[in-house]
């Protein structure tokens, strides 16, 4: 048995796949955090949260670098860590930092740093040649408008440390920059509490589908699991619908996106102890690196691929982190293809209704999650205003996608905000 030690945690599904991927793999794990209830709130009402299945829950200010790492040198000394981990993005770097003190399994503290920092991505994935659309990184506003003019509209506008989508952006013209940068200004600290670098990053609109690439590397060696696929709409945000594993592509385009995912991933220093979640843009130009992402992918794509393949993607994040090889063995578990599809509101105001009770008579549903009536909706600018999500499944081929979007027609007719 190993004991992990978990700093922080995505609170959607990655909290709850996490914790029991390290409880299925026999291991136990100390959790590490500034503020419990930040979860407990998040849980299903009389149910407890798998998070409180750690051997011990340790709080301590998790957002201070120093703290943590000595917080983190203390509880090794204590308790013998085999390896450490977090699913949410804003606490990667730390978790690497205190790898490398701790020698402890995981990739470089610098990799992960870039590859969490979406400027220091595109800097890398330049000089390493790797092409990518033009872009720039400015704090002052006089030097965004110029550079927005010299790379040309229609122009991308993201923070460079945020995630979900958050404040993406496509800006036609000046006016539409400078909302789009006032906004930005106006969130100067994370939903963790975190002060937000305040520089913007400016990006040439890239054309053409968008893919990830899921992989998992280990002792200097990428394995590829698959490709998925996504939609996106809530336009002039970016604001993901839903997606399908496999992805439907030409044998051609699912090559180019894996070469490319690798590419990035060998670049940025990441070929040992990540899973990681690299996203791809099929441009006309060829493909094109959106971002890495140096742990498993959200919006339950973990679990398209479990159901798919049979590997357990969380458990191979488990396996990465204590050094181990992870088992990617694929099973046949009837399914040729999986698909997720999201309820995405287009208005803010209050749910009155959303009535899903016929899901549960739809043989190929495989998760169906709906919002309770009485929840304020906001129109959706990013990944996080979703009002519930429906999951299913093709056993004669890539016809997923379809089956969901299908269910999601059903579930509108019956969907009232007033």
């Amino acid at each position: 048995m190993a004991h992990l030690l978990m700093v922080e945690s995505w609170v959607g599904s990655m909290s709850r796949l996490l914790p029991r991927a390290v409880r299925e793999s026999g291991h136990e794990f100390t959790f590490l955090t500034r503020d419990l209830h930040h979860y407990l709130r998040a849980a299903p009402e009389g149910a407890a949260h798998p998070l409180l299945g750690a051997r011990n829950v340790v709080t301590a200010d998790t957002n201070d670098p120093d703290t943590l790492l000595a917080q983190a040198e203390r509880l090794h000394a204590a308790f013998g860590f085999d390896g450490v981990l977090t699913s949410c993005d804003y606490y990667l770097p730390a978790v690497a930092r205190i790898a490398g003190h701790l020698g402890l399994p995981g990739p470089g503290p610098e990799a992960v740093h870039n590859a969490c920092r979406k400027d220091a991505t595109r800097r890398v994935l330049a000089d390493a040649g790797l092409p990518g659309p033009r872009f720039a990184l400015h704090e002052e506003w006089a030097r965004l408008a110029r550079a927005a003019r010299e790379i040309g509209y229609p122009l991308v506008v993201k923070p460079v440390d945020l995630c979900a989508g958050m404040y993406v952006r496509r800006v036609d013209d000046e006016e539409q920059l400078a909302d789009a940068v006032r906004a930005l200004a106006d969130f100067p600290v994370n939903a963790r509490g975190q002060r937000r670098e305040p520089a913007v990053l400016l990006e040439e609109l890239l054309d053409g589908p968008e893919v990830s690439v899921e992989t998992v590397s280990h002792a200097g060696a990428v394995h590829v699991v698959g490709v998925t696929d996504k939609s996106v709409g809530g336009a002039p945000a970016f604001v993901e619908t839903g997606h399908m594993f496999p992805a439907a592509l030409t044998p051609a385009d699912t090559e180019a996106a894996v070469d490319t995912a690798l590419d990035a991933l060998k670049a940025l220093g990441l070929t040992d102890g990540v899973v990681a979640h690299t996203e791809v843009k099929l441009t006309s130009a060829g493909p094109r690196v959106v971002e890495v992402n140096p742990r498993p992918a959200g919006n339950r794509i973990t679990e398209l691929v479990r159901h798919v393949t049979g590997v357990d993607l969380a458990a191979a994040f488990v396996d990465v982190a204590l050094g181990r090889a992870p088992d990617l063995r694929r099973t046949d578990t009837g399914l040729r293809s999986a698909a997720i599809g999201f309820l995405v509101p287009d208005r803010a105001g209050t749910l009155d209704r959303l009535d899903g009770t016929h899901l549960a008579r739809e043989e190929d549903v495989l998760e169906a999650e709906l919002a309770e009536p009485g929840r304020a909706v906001r129109a959706a600018g990013s990944n996080n205003e979703y009002l519930g999500h429906v999951m299913a499944g093709d056993p004669d081929g890539l016809g997923a996608r379809a089956r969901v979007e299908h269910l999601l027609s059903t579930l509108r007719t019956e969907l009232v905000i007033r």
